[in-house]
């Protein structure tokens, strides 16, 4: 990798939890020169603009993150294991990047403005959501889970209740809402999805 790819990407790396935790708006040129240790000039010689850098610090910040979420899924066999699984990372792996999940701070942040923000989020989303249907299915050829799951309403109903979660821990600083939708996704999906043996 060339120094000033090096260095672009040390930007990125440093920027994402300064968008993360102040948001858009939030987040000043100071708070990113002095994170960087660059000046104005050292940082616009690698992006366009403040919008281009926000939206790879969005894209390197999610991918931490689902990168620690889905961490060593591929090893457990039983796909209703897995998607247990991705349950308990979430909720034990929310502190990849400082300020909580890229995806809800930035679909929230980006609600009524930043349309390039917005779409990397939606763009983030739909590939979540592709990756719990993509378990899911295999799970379901594999006859780990049941025919009649719908795929696509499993994942949705996954990834609201543990997004959801999480903004209720953050407003009420308590892990109880995180384990509460924990502990029913892991029933649920012993229950209503998993295939048992008779």
């Amino acid at each position: 990798m060339r120094k000033g790819e090096q260095t672009r990407q040390e930007i990125i790396r440093k920027a994402a939890p300064i968008f993360n935790q102040k948001g858009y708006d939030g987040a000043a040129l100071s708070d990113l020169m002095r994170a960087t240790g660059l000046e104005k000039g050292g940082i616009y010689r690698h992006f366009d603009s403040k919008e281009q850098l926000a939206a790879e610090a969005f894209d390197y910040a999610w991918q931490e993150t689902l990168n620690a979420r889905v961490h060593d899924l591929d090893t457990i066999p039983n796909s209703v294991d897995r998607l247990k699984q991705l349950v308990a990372n979430f909720v034990e792996r929310r502190g990849i990047i400082p300020g909580g999940c890229p995806l809800l701070n930035t679909a929230v942040d980006t609600d009524d403005g930043n349309s390039v923000l917005r779409e990397r989020a939606h763009k983030a989303l739909q590939g979540w959501r592709r990756y719990l249907v993509s378990v899911i299915r295999t799970g379901i050829k594999a006859r780990e889970i049941r025919p009649k799951v719908d795929q696509d309403r499993l994942a949705t109903l996954m990834i609201s209740s543990l997004e959801g979660a999480v903004m209720v821990y953050r407003l009420e600083r308590s892990e109880e809402a995180l384990r509460t939708v924990q502990a029913h996704l892991d029933n649920y999906l012993e229950t209503e999805v998993r295939v048992h043996s008779k």
